[in-house]
């Protein structure tokens, strides 16, 4: 389990180093596989403070003479009398050029001449030295900063934007510098399992304050009552099922921060949905899973065993033989479905045919308990099996 320090200080007051907190987390019970640096001392890469800075861009400009890169013009901060102009082939300012000065400046990370950068052109995690340079005609001795340029993940297909407050000419690893702490949780540690977990036995272990947020949902519109409805067929396996509609959705990415967040987690963003749903389970260690409204049959959720013969896709991808273990085993598959069919694995994953995409605008969204040790069996079989269960039948 991925847990960001900066996560974790929303929490709890950490005034140790990040190597004495690994330590201590280590010898209580906690082990720490590893410090993942972005950005910040540790890191293979560290952010220089003076040459790598938060900017502002005022204008996108056609390049004189090539169709796919423009001209952005920068404040980074500077006492210079006119913007700093950078060479950029990055798609996602196209949609800015020739618009004139910008209402809303965007917000992006810079990088002077000399800055230490990963090279975004190469295979891997090439480190390279900015140095100016005439690009088709147009002297660049600057750059506006990709993902992969930062080593914050593979992503260079358009550059880093911001959001607007993000104060100007500040060092981004200021902003974006992380610490990221790869936990081994073990069963025993299992009330560790989120970020409010983890920074609960920090608080225990330092004997700071533990700061739970105060969630506060707003429920709102016609109950729900004969809109939606629910079946449990087992309350031993599914003791708890609850669900909320969600409707007028428009659909989008997630906020950067929460993107941001949930890549250092290990997660790629989807939409805001999902990733809601994910941050979520991340920060409280409730899972969600969203149902796109308007694929479930009459809005009815109903918990149950596999059936054999069930197969599901899943947002992966596979098709999963859902069969159960062995002849009248109550111990296979759980699942959740309507009246027509199998809709997701239960605490496993989702399926494909019910899932969010960009044309949702009603969801249903369920938070279940289910029997932990049945989920965890099921899990293991899924890590290890690529076609369904047919390993364990075998062994029946």
């Amino acid at each position: 389990m991925k847990v960001p320090l900066s996560w974790l200080r929303e929490f709890v007051d950490i005034t140790m180093s990040p190597e004495a907190l690994a330590h201590l987390m280590s010898i209580s019970g906690l082990e720490v596989d590893e410090i993942i640096y972005s950005g910040v001392e540790g890191a293979e890469l560290v952010w220089d403070a003076e040459k790598i800075v938060i900017a502002n861009i005022l204008e996108v400009r056609p390049h004189p003479d090539a169709d796919r890169l423009v001209l952005a013009d920068v404040d980074y901060g500077s006492d210079e009398p006119r913007p700093h102009t950078v060479v950029t082939g990055a798609p996602n300012l196209f949609a800015y050029r020739g618009q004139g000065r910008l209402t809303h400046p965007l917000k992006s990370v810079f990088a002077k001449e000399g800055a230490r950068l990963y090279d975004g052109h190469k295979e891997g995690r090439v480190l390279t030295t900015l140095k100016g340079r005439p690009v088709r005609g147009v002297m660049s001795d600057a750059m506006l900063c990709s993902e992969k340029e930062l080593g914050i993940s593979d992503e260079h297909e358009g550059i880093i934007l911001l959001e607007a407050d993000v104060p100007t000419g500040v060092p981004v690893r200021d902003v974006l510098g992380e610490v990221v702490f790869d936990i081994d949780i073990t069963p025993n540690m299992a009330r560790c399992l989120s970020i409010i977990g983890v920074a609960r036995e920090i608080a225990a272990l330092t004997g700071q304050p533990l700061r739970l947020p105060d969630p506060q949902v707003m429920m709102e519109g016609p109950v729900l009552a004969g809109r939606a409805h629910i079946t449990i067929e087992d309350p031993e396996l599914c003791p708890r099922f609850t669900v909320g509609l969600i409707e007028g959705i428009t659909m989008g990415p997630s906020p950067l921060w929460m993107q941001r967040r949930l890549r250092h987690v290990g997660m790629r963003p989807i939409n805001v949905i999902v990733d809601i749903s994910n941050y979520v389970m991340m920060e409280w260690g409730q899972p969600t899973h969203a149902f796109d409204a308007a694929k479930v049959h009459n809005c009815h959720l109903i918990a149950r065993l596999a059936q054999a013969g069930e197969t599901l896709v899943t947002l992966d991808d596979k098709e999963r033989d859902l069969t159960p273990y062995c002849e009248n085993d109550v111990t296979g598959p759980l699942l959740v479905a309507d009246p027509q069919g199998v809709l997701s694995m239960a605490g496993i994953m989702g399926g494909a045919d019910s899932e969010v995409s960009d044309s949702t605008t009603d969801v249903l969204l369920e938070a279940a308990n289910w029997e932990p040790a049945q989920i965890r069996r099921i899990g293991a079989a899924f890590q290890a099996t690529k076609r369904g269960f047919a390993a364990l039948r075998a062994g029946c």
